[in-house]
């Protein structure tokens, strides 16, 4: 297994044409804030990384398809999912993933091995053990770091999901341009 030292394959990072990111653990620090509005509606808030969502974006602007599958219904990910423009938003309630991710793969044309997945506990080992590259937060459970190809020295929702983009856009040869891009667009009076 690779680590954040070190550096994922660059075959590998090139055959890969959409990531899949879990979000409790992966894209938060897995704490869910639950309470009540005054007139008793149920409110839910989620932490997000700000930093992981730019990373995400960038690997948009590499031209991958980016998506998100969690095992449970949230309308912060739903909010934070259509802040991103990341249409593939699935939340699969009881954490039956698989059948999401098949009929992802299936409407999308893509093959297994050309399918990154970045995740951190049980609810992800079904679609991960399939899937080319395996990705774990840094703070993973045993199952998710015995199968990872690559870990995080970052914790899920503190910049793990950054860390992984990042270095997959960096062993794919095209991290520094995705920057640079990203800040002459921005420099532009």
């Amino acid at each position: 297994m690779s680590t954040a030292s070190d550096p994922i394959s660059g075959d590998l990072a090139r055959s890969i044409r959409l990531v899949i990111f879990d979000v409790d653990g992966v894209l938060t620090d897995a704490g869910v804030y639950m309470g009540q509005a005054a007139d008793g509606t149920a409110v839910e808030l989620k932490r997000f990384d700000i930093q992981d969502g730019i990373g995400m974006k960038m690997l948009m602007w590499a031209g991958l398809e980016v998506a998100i599958v969690s095992g449970r219904h949230s309308e912060a990910t739903t909010m934070r999912a259509r802040e991103l423009g990341i249409e593939e938003c699935h939340q699969e309630p009881d954490a039956h993933k698989l059948r999401v991710v098949e009929n992802l793969l299936a409407r999308k044309g893509v093959a297994w091995a050309e399918v990154a997945m970045i995740g951190d506990d049980i609810p992800d080992l079904a679609v991960m053990r399939r899937v080319g590259l395996r990705a774990a937060v840094g703070n993973a459970t045993a199952p998710i770091v015995a199968i990872a190809n690559w870990q995080a020295t970052r914790p899920g929702g503190r910049g793990a999901a950054r860390e992984f983009c990042d270095a997959l856009l960096q062993a794919r040869g095209v991290l520094d341009e995705i920057v640079e891009r990203y800040v002459a667009e921005r420099s532009r009076t």
